[in-house]
């Protein structure tokens, strides 16, 4: 299962191995504090798609377009976490105020589809 959460949500016994997903670190944040396995700054939007995108839900389903193709040029990047998901619970850790568009959501969507057979198969 992947779970979603806030940098600032405290960690639970079901949120498994805990990845941040963020391309920056979050402001008044300790390491320590979020019981971190791994930090994936790969996974996240490029810097341009990010400005652009500026959390406007307006521009949510372009982003998610966006992200995705970026996203498929660098399977290195997301491919542990499919690992990972294969031995147990994943959570995807974000900074942002927007709870339904930002990139954790979007990358959940991503991962989703890729441990999906597609029609064709």
């Amino acid at each position: 299962m992947i779970h979603i959460k806030r940098i600032y949500d405290f960690p639970a016994s079901t949120d498994g191995r805990r990845y941040l997903v963020d391309r920056f670190w979050p402001r008044g944040v300790k390491k320590e504090a979020l019981q971190l396995d791994a930090w994936l700054k790969e996974v996240a939007p490029s810097n341009e798609l990010r400005k652009w995108f500026g959390h406007d839900p307006s521009r949510w389903e372009t982003f998610k377009n966006r992200y995705f193709g970026e996203l498929e040029e660098k399977p290195e990047a997301w491919q542990p976490l499919l690992r990972a998901l294969k031995k147990g619970n994943i959570t995807l850790l974000y900074s942002a105020t927007d709870r339904e568009h930002n990139n954790a959501v979007a990358l959940k969507e991503f991962l989703e589809n890729q441990l999906t057979p597609s029609a064709s198969e």
